[in-house]
């Protein structure tokens, strides 16, 4: 027991080690990026920070399988140049037994990422976005309230926000749609009641069309006209409306479910939040897997020689997980393969091959 209680506080301060380094590394080069992506904006460096600061925990959160394995590889070379392997094989502990505690850290990593290292990247990713969209002047696309569809477009000339009832899959084509136009000082420009819009190339067309008059009329009812058919410009295309929904890494996963409801209800596919609901739920195997890729190439005795050649093996291995997996979520994105199938068949099979490399290794 207190073998295990060594090694776990000893991989934690290892990971944590490296997680600092990493943080600051990436931070800085981040801050750059920062400074040269809204140089022509006109911001303080203090702003630029904040930037860089929001977008910061969505990076770390995406290198924790690397930091992971560089942490095992650390850990288990040190305690090799220490010959503390070997103390801890003369002492009657396997290897596997001893990789008990690391595992147990990684996985608990793991859980505490997807507890609440997600929900706080979800929150500085909208952050982040929203200042983005203040600082450029625009506003997001897509939103949902129950099973409605929201949609908002428009820039300095004004905004025109749009109210559907239902809409086609990739949201070009809306049923029971209100258009609501503002002029540039914030005030109601035009209201538009339609029984059908289609989005097309620059423009949407409107059939069984009511427009209202807001501004520059004492009686906008009286003054409504009816159209059979009406064109109205738009800067919308499909693809913004398809990624107005957001990656789903700004929803919190908590919340991420119920989203997934309301974007099925909607009428829209929810296949790539699915896919990363599962993938997160996946990570802490993904630690774990890591882990037990990193020691099967360093539980090994120092005097056999080549440690640099497998430290870099045991990296590209984890670097091949890693494809894998995003190759799997990309398939799952596609339905060519089902979501749990996407996210949790590259983990595990890691850990399978990474359990029998270590077994082969110890047992022969």
């Amino acid at each position: 027991m207190i073998l295990h209680r060594y090694l776990a506080r000893r991989f934690a301060l290892t990971f944590l080690a490296i997680l600092s380094l990493f943080f600051a590394l990436m931070a800085l080069i981040d801050l750059i990026e920062q400074a040269r992506r809204f140089s022509d904006e006109g911001i303080s460096i203090g702003e630029i920070a904040t930037l860089s600061l929001l977008s910061m925990p969505q990076a770390m959160h995406g290198i924790l399988p690397l930091v992971t394995i560089i942490a095992t590889l650390a850990m288990f070379m040190a305690m090799g140049r220490a010959s503390e392997l070997i103390v801890t094989r003369a002492a009657g502990r396997s290897a596997l037994s001893a990789l008990a505690a690391p595992v147990a850290v990684a996985v608990l990593v793991g859980v505490l990422a997807l507890l609440f290292l997600n929900p706080i990247v979800a929150a500085t990713s909208r952050e982040y976005e929203a200042r983005v969209d203040a600082i450029r002047g625009e506003g997001s696309v897509l939103a949902f309230s129950g099973v409605e569809l929201w949609l908002r477009e428009g820039g300095a000339e004004g905004q025109t926000v749009i109210r559907a009832a239902s809409s086609s899959l990739d949201g070009t084509v809306l049923t029971q749609a209100s258009f609501l136009t503002f002029a540039p000082d914030g005030s109601p420009a035009r209201r538009i009641e339609a029984d059908r819009a289609r989005l097309e190339d620059g423009a949407w067309q409107l059939e069984g069309a009511k427009v209202w008059p807001l501004s520059g009329s004492d009686n906008p009812e009286r003054d409504a006209t009816l159209h059979v058919s009406l064109t109205i410009p738009s800067s919308l295309t499909s693809d913004e409306i398809r990624d107005g929904f957001g990656t789903p890494d700004a929803i919190p996963i908590w919340d991420l479910p119920g989203f997934i409801a309301r974007l099925e209800a909607a009428g829209f596919t929810a296949r790539r939040h699915q896919v990363f609901l599962q993938m997160e739920l996946a990570l802490p195997a993904v630690l774990a897997a890591m882990v037990l890729v990193g020691a099967g190439f360093t539980l090994r005795h120092q005097r056999a020689g080549r440690t640099g050649l497998m430290a870099l093996a045991a990296i590209l291995v984890g670097f091949g997980i890693f494809f894998l997996r995003n190759f799997a979520k990309v398939l799952g994105e596609a339905g060519e393969i089902p979501a749990v199938m996407a996210a949790w068949t590259p983990p595990l099979v890691a850990i399978g091959l990474a359990l029998g490399l270590l077994l082969h290794l110890e047992d022969g």
